[in-house]
């Protein structure tokens, strides 16, 4: 039964227009394409901008500040089922995407552990994704400056 739901869900995201859009991300396949979908729904004027996606997603980071003390978190006040399913497709491209890889990396060397460094890259990632969504575009890797920047 799970294997015909699954076949259903990719065969149906894979007609919708903005299911091109997301699975034209390295990596995002079908099923997590149908999650992000699920979560940002057809109302692109819900999120007027990429920082009010970013903070509905929880992969905005905040800073906590009393007295002496002062930290940055990622929120916990969320849409976690957005938040699961763009974390898992930036864990995922990390393997496909030399400037994902790259934004992972730089996040592990400043010490950050595995699921902040994941948070890190899917905000970058939010950047991306929500300028596709709101243009109706795919994904189009020599538009991602960059992207570029790292391949050359």
């Amino acid at each position: 039964e799970i294997a015909k739901l699954s076949s259903h869900i990719e065969h149906a995201v894979a007609q919708l227009p903005d299911g091109r859009i997301v699975m034209s991300f390295p990596r995002a396949g079908r099923i997590c394409a149908a999650q992000i979908l699920a979560e940002l729904g057809d109302v692109r004027e819900r999120f007027q901008t990429q920082d009010q996606l970013a903070a509905e997603a929880g992969v905005c980071p905040v800073t906590h500040a009393s007295g002496k003390s002062r930290g940055v978190v990622f929120r916990w006040a969320c849409n976690k089922n957005l938040r699961l399913a763009l974390t898992c497709f930036a864990d995922n491209s990390r393997h496909a995407s030399a400037w994902a890889a790259a934004v992972y990396r730089k996040a592990r060397d400043r010490g950050c552990k595995h699921p902040h460094a994941v948070r890190i890259l899917a905000r970058a990632w939010l950047r991306v994704l929500w300028r596709a969504w709101r243009n109706k575009a795919l994904y189009d890797p020599q538009q991602h400056r960059a992207a570029i920047k790292i391949t050359a």
